[in-house]
């Protein structure tokens, strides 16, 4: 099996968060059996594994909606996994994570639920960030869209409004949740091209996935969980090239078993 590729050399100026021997048991059942793998900054990192593997559950640790057994959750020099929850609403203006469904305010039009962020945590004007919302609704392909409700949206219109939530606030590392999934091939892509212009602008990310096309465009390094652990780690061009059969497994569609 391909081990993970060593990341020891890598200053710590360099890191934009690093998960170390993360465990994780639910009733009983051993999840994370020592979790351990390094965010770049400026990197999207692809994390593959099979279904209950664990993949949202890093996720959610990252942000606190999870406590792990044991184990560090390292960002700007300090442990997620210690912080209460009014430090960790803090450190979520500063980690962004988008859901899988986008997660809108079914009540809010579409301009409400990207302006709750900027109200709650900015001292910006109504003018400040009606401008501000525009802006990004122009970036999601969304111009126009203002005053729809989330009922009156598509799904991949949903999932893009909740993309551009998720990063109003400019955030430092934003976490990914299956983006792509239940979406068909045109949302599909037009998704995709929401997040690349995101990725030209420099962003850090997790790019949680069953999508292996849509991994392989978007990520610069993947990584598979698998029994409990990151078993591979390594560039996608490393990934899609490998003979490995684990990689294989994954890369070929085929069923993984944990």
């Amino acid at each position: 099996m391909t081990t993970t590729r060593d990341d020891n050399q890598m200053p710590s100026s360099e890191i934009a968060l690093e998960v170390r021997d993360l465990h994780k048991s639910f009733d009983g059942k051993k999840v994370h059996q020592g979790v351990s793998f390094r965010l770049r900054k400026g990197e999207i990192l692809g994390l593959f594994g099979g279904s209950g593997s664990g993949k949202s559950v890093i996720l959610r640790s990252i942000i606190g909606l999870e406590k792990p057994d044991r184990g560090q959750i390292l960002f700007e020099s300090q442990d997620l996994t210690r912080l209460k929850e009014r430090e960790l609403m803090k450190v979520r203006t500063k980690i962004a994570y988008v859901f899988q469904n986008g997660a809108l305010f079914d009540s809010f039009t579409v301009e409400d639920n990207l302006a709750y962020p900027l109200r709650e945590h900015t001292q910006l004007t109504e003018k400040q960030i009606h401008d501000r919302v525009n802006e990004m609704l122009e970036l999601i392909d969304m111009k126009g869209a203002n005053l729809l409700l989330p009922a009156e949206l598509s799904g991949g219109m949903q999932k893009r409004a909740g993309l551009a939530r998720a990063i109003i606030l400019e955030p430092q590392v934003i976490l990914f949740d299956e983006p792509t999934a239940g979406l068909d091939p045109v949302n599909t892509k037009r998704l995709l091209e929401n997040i690349s212009k995101l990725k030209k602008k420099g962003i850090t990310g997790i790019f949680v996935t069953h999508d292996i096309p849509a991994a392989f465009e978007i990520a610069d390094r993947i990584a598979i969980l698998y029994n409990g652990k990151i078993a591979i780690m390594d560039t996608v061009e490393s990934i899609r090239n490998s003979t490995d059969p684990l990689v294989q497994m994954f890369v070929s569609g085929g069923h993984i078993t944990e």
